[in-house]
């Protein structure tokens, strides 16, 4: 994570899960994304909703912030960053890479 740049990969999110490292997955996709396909677990905030819920967001540990695809995650990660949210990283692929690389039967769209 240099140079602006708060990408973690689906392989460092699969360690924090296998070493059972806290952290927060924060899923910024809108109600019908998440109706399709979810991380279990997660915390489902819809991106436009985020500035209003920080109350919710731990600083205390890793928040990983995915979305479909990276794109959208990347912008509230930054919005986080800015507020305050030192801890906050965004999910390169999203949700889709996971499917790809993780959990191959997740739906996918």
């Amino acid at each position: 994570m240099e140079n602006g740049n708060y990408d973690i990969d689906i392989d460092a999110l699969v360690n924090m899960q296998t070493q059972k490292q806290a952290h927060t997955v924060l899923d910024v996709r809108e109600v019908a994304e998440v109706a399709i396909c979810a991380l279990k677990g997660s915390l489902h905030i819809p991106m436009q909703q985020v500035p209003q819920q920080l109350e919710l967001l731990p600083q205390d540990h890793p928040l990983i912030v995915l979305c479909h695809h990276g794109t959208r995650s990347a912008m509230v990660t930054e919005f986080l960053r800015s507020n305050g949210f030192d801890n906050a990283c965004n999910l390169a692929g999203g949700i889709d890479a996971w499917a790809c690389q993780v959990e191959q039967a997740m739906m996918r769209y």
